[in-house]
């Protein structure tokens, strides 16, 4: 009887082992892609910020404003 008890109790603390190896690596995971997000999300801004920066003065040729 007590070794079925035991042996419960090491199948349990394997679950649990495993149940919590799926969790970290889950976790892991999930902030790889999040820094993937962030990342596509900096480049994305940069090609706007530069797009608007050539756009501006191409405006400002075609309206003939120079300033300086």
């Amino acid at each position: 009887m007590d070794n079925n008890s035991k042996g419960h109790e090491t199948q349990d603390q394997i679950i649990d082992s495993m149940t919590a190896e799926g969790k970290n690596r889950k976790r892991k995971d999930t902030v790889k892609t999040n820094r993937l997000w962030i990342w596509l999300g900096v480049i994305v801004l940069i090609f706007i910020l530069l797009y608007w920066l050539f756009a501006v003065g191409t405006f400002e040729d075609m309206l003939g404003y120079f300033n300086g």
